[in-house]
């Protein structure tokens, strides 16, 4: 497997990471994830293991597109996509800015939830993405009726811009400074973050 890319100490839950998305190997478990019925705003409910793989290779093999395994404690736990907003999901749709980075992220879906697991993840996540200097702004395009991610994207300093229609949704834009980011998570955990990706 891939070396980490990212780690991040939560002082609750401990260890985060992510590692670059390997496809013939994490193909299996990412359909278990995205067929999940809780991830029915992933869009992917009806896919076999042989489209998910189809899909990952695509953003795998694009130049603005990169899938992420994400770790908890050294185990699978979290999918996180990052990409840039002015070329892919928001070509033309709003005001793109230099240094603006798209994100998606899912949560495995777990027997036993824990309690601000979610909220560690995209908090991860967020860190991740602002750990590049060039990053000035996080965006992200949810269903407006994903209520649960609007919710988790205010906690961590999204502001909303509006609707948007995109092809397959009605998206709410939101978008996330990193002095937002910054005010929103100080404070709420002292977290010792090591940046690994020196590309």
């Amino acid at each position: 497997m891939s070396p980490p890319v990212y780690t991040r100490h939560d002082r609750r839950l401990g260890e985060f990471a992510l590692r670059t998305l390997q496809v013939d190997a994490d193909a299996a478990l990412l359909h278990r994830w995205v067929t999940h019925p809780a991830a029915a705003f992933w869009l992917m409910q009806d896919a076999d293991v042989a489209a998910v793989a189809a899909e990952y290779r695509r953003i795998a093999a694009h130049p603005h597109h990169e899938a992420f395994l994400g770790l908890w404690r050294g185990e699978p736990a979290f999918l996180a996509e990052r990409y840039d907003p002015a070329q892919v999901e928001l070509a033309g749709l709003y005001d793109a800015q230099p240094g603006d980075v798209g994100m998606h992220f899912l949560c495995a879906p777990a027997e036993t939830p824990v309690h601000g697991f979610t909220r560690a993840v995209i908090t991860t996540v967020m860190a991740w993405i602002f750990a590049d200097p060039a990053t000035g702004r996080v965006v992200v395009e949810p269903d407006v009726r994903n209520t649960a991610v609007h919710v988790l994207n205010a906690a961590v300093g999204f502001e909303v811009v509006g609707p948007i229609a995109k092809p397959e949704k009605t998206a709410l834009l939101s978008i996330c400074t990193r002095a937002r980011f910054r005010a929103a998570v100080s404070g709420a955990t002292e977290a010792k973050e090591h940046h690994l990706d020196h590309s």
